[in-house]
């Protein structure tokens, strides 16, 4: 076998491979000998078939494993002989004629074929110390924790029928029937049956729990509402939509007591304890928006140090799944670029400019983990798939068994993990300057997106993002009924 080296430019190397038919002849000729006491075929006692026969027979199928060993073989000794750390997988060519490949399948000619590789930039990772980063935090209120108190208690009022002559006012309960229609065809979903509706709750698309004030038990009355733009369920975003409601019951709402009868019905001990709880979530949320915008400073500090050549197919491989994604939100919001102000060339140079920064940060906090040597125990990774199982109630078991049986999900589940320990070493190391600011400034992310950690290395640039940016479609309708928005 001979292995040449025809191409060295920026990332992109390229290996002609020869296999001389010698080579190709010896490695069939022992595989069917090693065939040879496995098989039986009649006529044939074991171990007693003839390798012609077997070649014959086996000699094409046993090939085309030799010439995928082979292959596999090469790819890592042009890997590790070169010293070479791939960005995908290496991308082989074979020769189109026909009949250099029947010569090569039955070892009458030898077999030459390209080997085209990318490679991962080399590049010297900067000193952390450098970095300067603020970390924010703010204080719970005391209001807040009342606010929130008070929703519990709105929440978990009781409600008692007001009478059938009663008329429905805001803030009641109202009992109903419905179907719904779209230019006078009943939609799919768009029926319900003893719902229960709150009015002002915001529950439904806007204007149908207002058209209930007034209603009785007994009544029936049509209700015109449409769907918010951004509605879940595509088919449905934006229409006018008629509803025939039929009233069952009047129901007027009880007293809201925050006390410790209240917190009893959260699990708590009292209304102290529901207290410290309400102030440890509010806290947890404020580290969490504080951490967000943390790793936002340093991702882009590390945008800034760092210029070297992306892999070409990573780059185009990520641009094409945000790309996607892109016009996934469009189709569902049923826009267009120039309902967003924009053009399609506009939006595809920004997001490439958005692709670059995503695969720029992965091999540069790759290159500092792999450093540092970062690594996720299996605990970890069983912690996280237990979180991901629980995000599907009821479907526990089998996105269970589909990350297990896939080591590319898991890989998945796994690069976030990763992603947080190499940020927290880094934060070891960098300037971290703490700030105590107002609820309001720590909750303002408007210079950036807020993003889950799963996404944290893709996170895009300050005012990089295109006017063009699809709105995320709201929940999908299939939540307590069709019409709840």
């Amino acid at each position: 076998m001979q292995v040449t080296q025809t191409l060295s430019e920026g990332l992109k190397r390229e290996f002609q491979v020869v296999l001389p038919a010698k080579d190709l002849e010896e490695r069939l000729s022992t595989e069917l000998a090693n065939l040879k006491d496995k098989v039986r075929i009649n006529g044939f006692r074991p171990g007693k078939v003839p390798v012609q026969h077997l070649r014959r027979v086996y000699g094409r199928s046993v090939m085309a494993d030799v010439l995928q060993n082979i292959v596999n073989e090469t790819n890592r000794k042009i890997v590790e002989e070169n010293e070479l750390k791939l960005a995908l997988e290496p991308q082989v060519e074979f020769p189109e004629d026909k009949e250099t490949i029947e010569a090569a399948m039955e070892a009458r000619g030898e077999l030459s074929y390209k080997v085209a590789l990318e490679v991962l930039p080399k590049f010297e990772v900067a000193d952390f110390a450098g970095l300067h980063v603020t970390r924010e935090t703010a204080e719970v209120p005391e209001s807040e924790i009342d606010e929130a108190l008070e929703r519990m208690a709105k929440q978990n009022r009781s409600f008692a029928p007001k009478g059938d002559d009663a008329a429905a006012a805001d803030g009641d309960r109202v009992v109903i029937d419905f179907e719904g229609f779209i230019d006078g065809v009943a939609f799919e979903g768009g029926t319900g049956t003893d719902i229960s509706v709150d009015i002002g709750s915001g529950t439904f698309i806007p204007g149908f729990e207002q058209q209930l004030v007034g209603a009785k038990a007994g009544e029936e009355r049509t209700i015109e509402a449409t769907f918010p733009e951004n509605y879940g369920a595509a088919h449905l975003a934006g229409k006018a939509a008629s509803f025939k409601v039929k009233v069952k019951e009047v129901q007027a709402p009880g007293e809201s007591t925050i006390d410790d009868e209240l917190a009893t019905k959260f699990g708590m001990e009292n209304l102290d304890a529901l207290k410290a709880a309400i102030r440890g979530s509010i806290e947890g949320e404020y580290a969490a928006v504080g951490r967000r915008k943390l790793k936002r400073q340093l991702l882009d500090a590390l945008d800034q140090q760092y210029a070297f050549d992306l892999p070409p197919s990573l780059l185009t491989q990520e641009f094409e799944n945000i790309w996607r994604q892109v016009q996934s939100d469009l189709q569902q919001s049923g826009k267009s670029f120039a309902d967003e102000g924009t053009t399609e060339e506009e939006s595809r140079a920004e997001y490439e400019k958005i692709a670059a920064r995503r695969v720029r940060l992965g091999l540069v906090l790759a290159e500092i983990g792999e450093q540092a040597k970062v690594q996720i125990s299996d605990d970890e990774l069983t912690q996280a798939l237990v979180e991901r199982a629980r995000q599907f109630p009821g479907q526990e078991k089998m996105v269970w068994d589909f990350y297990r049986k896939n080591p590319q999900a898991l890989a998945e589940l796994r690069a976030p993990l990763f992603e947080e320990k190499v940020v927290d070493h880094i934060l070891a190391t960098a300037t971290v300057t703490d700030k105590t600011v107002s609820k309001e400034e720590l909750l303002d992310e408007s210079d950036g997106e807020s993003k889950p950690a799963a996404e944290a290395s893709a996170e895009e640039p300050k005012k990089a993002k295109p006017k063009s940016r699809a709105k995320k479609a709201a929940p999908e309708a299939g939540s307590e009924t069709p019409a709840s928005e």
